[in-house]
């Protein structure tokens, strides 16, 4: 007699794990495209600190902030609608930290964002700039 087979559950993907799946597809994709990664989950310290998903650069060297935004489906506008102008001031303000901090004439640069939704992804670039 045999003993029954047990089936193992997955336990529940936490919000960390769900965004860094996200996150490692925005990658990949953007490296398919010839983006070298240069910083991954940058973030300035303080209150009004930020955070930028992925830091790239492109084959002319320019600078890519990119920002990541997944959403299971549109609702509530989908994952574009997150990105308000409080998001992007904090990626902005990231992006400026990061630029200091080099040395030599700061490269040119843009903001873009990855949006992964209901299995696709959609790559805006210059989505929005510092103006």
């Amino acid at each position: 007699m045999g003993f029954p087979q047990i089936k193992t559950i997955a336990p529940p993907r936490t919000t960390k794990q769900v965004g860094d799946a996200g996150e490692d597809a925005a990658l990949h994709y953007l490296q398919q495209a010839h983006l070298h990664l240069l910083e991954r989950n940058y973030r300035t310290q303080g209150r009004g600190g930020g955070e930028i998903d992925l830091i790239m650069r492109t084959p002319d060297g320019t600078c890519v902030f990119v920002e990541v935004r997944q959403r299971k489906n549109a609702r509530h506008g989908g994952a574009g609608a997150s990105i308000n102008n409080a998001k992007q001031q904090r990626i902005i303000f990231a992006a400026r930290h990061y630029l200091m901090h080099l040395r030599g004439e700061p490269p040119p640069c843009r903001f873009d964002v990855v949006l992964l939704e209901n299995g696709a992804i959609e790559w805006l670039q210059a989505a929005f700039d510092v103006g």
